[in-house]
């Protein structure tokens, strides 16, 4: 009785695993089946392994024979294929936050990351960091990337975002100014908070001029005109505005001088607004009391009024010859005493246009 038959079984399919696979392990690469023999019983393969190098450091092909003997030394061999690649990036280990909101001149530091590899001792980092900042005051980002590779090339790209606002902390604020009062007007003085006085203040609406940050409203034109300040700072620049308001509020006038005192030449009440009442101007703001009085050439009183208002359009009351709500066309005579002025009565001409 003699045995030559060799045994049987099957070998575990080829495969491709990762380089931080143990190869050694069959639950993972794989183990025999279906191991028989004609007369031998309890049979169990082995295997012997050949290694050859792959494309890159940690890569590589394992050639796995696998032999099956039985008791009369009859063999059987399959041999299964182990591919071992690398395809996996490294990976950091840091926590770090992928956006951050911050104020410009509080930007915080770029973070230390530490990455690891599966396979690799060699990890090759790239740091890089872009900024859209253009010099102006708009809000910008800062784009902070670190590129991370492996022997086998691996690469993996991680990125933070910095979205930057331009906040100069100063508070503005507006004023009003007479332009009676010689004296120079720190602009300084409408700003609060975080100020650096090694700016530049320039006007940017309105006919002055301005030393440094002096502003003098004496005798300037009434209206508002605009500041703007700007830090001077190159790497957190800003603009503040200011507005500052002329008027004539604290404006004396000169009311004891008749010379300022309007009064009209002719009235002409036709409905084209030119001309339409008898005024006596110049002296709003000095609180006289108008009393007036105007005469025809026959010295005739045709009208009178104690607090004249500017209202009188040539209308009759009294001794007037023609029309009973107009006077005739014609040269008149008033005389206007202003009250509590201190200045002598006013008498003249006054043409009155009724056709």
């Amino acid at each position: 009785v003699v045995d030559t038959t060799a045994p049987t079984f099957t070998a575990p399919d080829d495969i491709t695993v990762e380089c931080d696979v143990d190869t050694n392990d069959l639950t993972i690469t794989g183990d025999v089946t279906d191991e028989d023999d004609n007369c031998s019983v309890d049979l169990d393969a082995t295997f012997s392994d050949s290694v050859a190098d792959g494309n890159c450091p940690n890569e590589s092909v394992i050639t796995r024979t696998w032999s099956l003997t039985d008791d009369c030394e009859n063999t059987t061999t399959h041999v299964q294929t182990i591919t071992v690649v690398d395809t996996t990036a490294p990976i950091t280990t840091t926590e770090f936050e992928v956006e951050i909101n911050a104020i410009c001149g509080e930007i915080p530091d770029a973070p230390e990351l530490e990455f690891e590899d599966a396979c690799s001792n060699n990890i090759n980092v790239s740091f890089e960091e872009t900024s859209t900042f253009d010099g102006s005051t708009e809000d910008y980002e800062i784009i902070r990337t670190w590129t991370v590779s492996d022997d086998c090339g691996n690469e993996e790209v991680y990125t933070q975002t910095v979205f930057v606002t331009i906040d100069s902390g100063i508070i503005a604020s507006d004023t009003e100014l007479c332009i009676g009062d010689d004296f120079n007007f720190d602009l300084f003085d409408l700003l609060s908070g975080n100020i650096d006085a090694g700016g530049t203040w320039e006007i940017t609406s309105g006919n002055a001029t301005i030393d440094g940050s002096l502003f003098n409203p004496y005798d300037l034109e009434l209206g508002t005109y605009t500041f703007m300040y700007s830090n001077n700072d190159n790497e957190c620049p800003s603009e503040t505005e200011v507005n500052i308001t002329l008027d004539d509020i604290c404006v004396v006038l000169a009311c004891g001088d008749a010379d300022e005192v309007i009064i009209s030449k002719a009235v002409t009440a036709n409905g084209d607004q030119w001309n339409e009442y008898f005024t006596v101007t110049g002296i709003e703001l000095c609180g006289f009391t108008v009393e007036l009085q105007i005469f025809n050439r026959w010295g005739a009183k045709i009208y009178e009024s104690n607090d004249y208002q500017n209202n009188w359009n040539g209308f009759a009351h009294n001794s007037s010859i023609g029309r009973s709500d107009k006077v005739p066309t014609g040269t008149y005579y008033y005389i206007i005493n202003l009250k509590d002025s201190g200045l002598k009565p006013f008498a003249g001409p006054i043409y009155v246009g009724t056709k």
